[in-house]
């Protein structure tokens, strides 16, 4: 066996299945072993590395297992960069494999010659290059030990004469064979019953508590609901938690932040205790101020814990773990604060149905969103990329019980949204996948469209277009009082460009027929594209408008907005509207 040889095998030792990725003459030695072992590890070959990278952080957060994703020397293993941060900064485990040039030509300015392995030091939490054949098993299973137990990303990079060394080539006293296994390192942590119990006195004299879930209560639903039911506590989800509570259950108020719901945020600055589960929502300016309310914390990683809000307890370990925990040492609580947020969830969800059934023409962005949202079946896994189809797809999209729903969370990241989909409908062959994704997003990644119908993947793809990279125009906009500069998008017909790629594809323009479209087309097996034109000059308002954005916004209009009579007009007509 040579290196290439023995990494296969420790991949398939440690149960993966699937990778990701394009060859190269760089890493050639390791496609030659993909080949021998293709009917035990699949290779999904797509058009461009940085999408293996996003596929592989995506099926990493899909399946709950290792990511990898792999690439040849120097542009290649640069092109996955962006993908594997989006895999750091979400705490996903992937494995990156890279190729190098010969060993004996590194650093003489060959072709080609990147030091990947010094190139991914910021990205990973192990990083080495190979050195010989009797280097890789140790190596291969120390990075895949590496990035499940820290959830990060671990890279191996293989110059390509090493790639076809023999296993025996190198091997020292020190390294006999097989010292090295694949089993897994993770040990289940409970809090002590010391923080248990101080943590359920915090929660027990709390007399309004709101809950905040993120990505680290994805799998504990049933204990989130029975926890904000025991103590009268509205839950609020981060956005990559949107699927940690079902957005129909009585217990959320949905949202928070820009993309958030006004309930969730009058739950947030009302509450006097806050109990943060499994999140590390960085947007601080929607949390209580610091030290103005109680908390208590929940997270696996115990470097998170007080790290956006000081915890007076910090509990380390899994959501579905401590929670199950703390339960039998929780107090009933009155329901009072509870039933507010209610309320207040029910005139949001008025709100958004007044917009999302808006006849108007163009099509208002929230009307695709609505109508999909009452489409999207319970089974599905949906994906968004990142933009201001971002606030769409959080506000109108609803997560029902059993769906998944993801996005790039802390990269927030364009061009993520198409890999997502593709790495879901692969680990998931039996699900729908639902793709939501900005014009702007799509066209950083179009090749994978192709990726889409080369193997048959059950995806709707929902392009919402409006000409524009509108986030980033709000932004010039809201934020800095700017004119909008630099923005504007050549207008692609995505109709055409998806035929001609191999994918049925159909236009939405007119709010009146929009659910009639889409029920001809969300039923239907396999790969779709549905190109929804929207009004560009609809911003994604936050739930509550602060008098500064009001201010920047009317700075740049009359600073010379080019759109400033069509952004006044549209802005001013909605809001009077809802007024009325």
């Amino acid at each position: 066996m040579d290196a290439s040889d023995v990494l296969v095998e420790r991949l398939i030792a440690w149960g993966v299945d699937t990778i990701f990725g394009l060859p190269g003459d760089g890493i050639n030695g390791v496609f030659e072993a993909l080949r021998k072992q293709q009917d035990r590890i699949r290779f999904i070959h797509v058009r461009h590395e940085e999408a293996a990278a996003f596929m592989a952080c995506a099926y990493a957060k899909f399946t709950g297992r290792l990511g990898v994703c792999i690439a040849t020397s120097g542009p290649g293993g640069i092109h996955l960069l962006n993908g594997l941060y989006d895999a750091k900064m979400d705490g996903m485990p992937v494995l990156a494999i890279t190729g190098m040039q010969h060993s004996d030509l590194i650093g003489t300015f060959t072709q080609q010659d990147v030091a990947l392995d010094k190139l991914f030091m910021d990205v990973t939490c192990y990083n080495e290059r190979v050195m010989s054949g009797a280097h890789m098993e140790s190596v291969a299973d120390l990075a895949i030990r590496t990035a499940l137990e820290k959830r990060g990303v671990a890279h191996i990079t293989i110059p390509v004469d090493v790639q076809v060394q023999s296993v025996k080539k190198g091997r020292s006293d020190r390294n006999p064979p097989h010292h090295s296994d694949a089993t897994p390192a993770f040990a289940e942590h409970m809090p002590s019953r010391v923080d248990l119990e101080h943590a359920a006195d915090i929660l027990n004299r709390g007399r309004k508590i709101a809950i905040l879930a993120g990505q680290g209560a994805l799998q504990a639903t049933d204990e989130l609901e029975q926890v904000a039911e025991l103590l009268g506590a509205p839950v609020v989800k981060a956005l990559l938690g949107k699927a940690a509570v079902p957005d129909d259950s009585p217990y959320t108020t949905g949202g928070i932040g820009l993309l958030g719901t006004e309930p969730s945020q009058e739950a947030l600055e009302d509450c006097d205790t806050l109990f943060i589960v499994g999140s590390s929502f960085p947007y601080i300016e929607f949390l209580p101020a610091p030290g103005a309310v109680k908390c208590v914390q929940i997270d696996i990683d115990p470097q998170r814990i007080s790290l956006r809000y000081p915890a007076d307890v910090g509990l380390v370990g899994s959501s579905r773990t401590c929670l199950r925990a703390l339960m039998p040492l929780l107090k009933s609580h009155s329901r009072g604060f509870l039933k507010k947020a209610q309320r207040a969830k029910q005139d949001w969800e008025k709100l958004m149905e007044e917009r999302g059934t808006l006849p108007d023409k163009p099509m208002k962005p929230q009307v695709i969103g609505w109508e999909l949202g009452k489409r999207v079946p319970s089974n599905a896994i949906v994906t968004s990329d990142s933009g201001t189809i971002t606030t769409w797809w959080a506000r109108y999209v609803p997560a029902r019980r059993g769906q998944m729903h993801s996005c790039s969370g802390n990269l927030a990241t364009m061009a993520c949204g198409l890999p997502y989909a593709i790495a879901a409908a692969v680990a998931y062959p039996d699900r729908p996948v639902y793709c939501i994704i900005g014009d702007g997003g799509l066209s950083m990644l179009l090749g994978e469209l192709i990726t889409i119908a080369a193997y048959k993947l059950n995806i709707k793809i929902v392009v919402i277009k409006n000409n524009t990279l509108g986030q980033i125009k709000w932004e010039q906009m809201v934020f800095l009082g700017n004119p909008e500069f630099g923005c504007d998008l050549f207008p692609a017909d995505f109709v055409t460009i998806a035929r001609g790629a191999g994918i049925h594809a159909i236009r939405i323009e007119d709010p009146a027929s929009c659910g009639a479209q889409l029920d001809q087309v969300v039923t239907s097996d396999g790969p779709i594209l549905i190109e929804a034109v929207v009004d560009p000059f609809t911003p994604p308002m936050p739930a509550r408008v602060k008098a500064s954005q009001a201010i920047k916004l009317a700075e740049a209009l009359v600073r010379g907005e080019p759109n400033r009579m069509k952004i006044a007009l549209t802005t001013a007509h909605d809001r009077v509207r809802e007024l009325v």
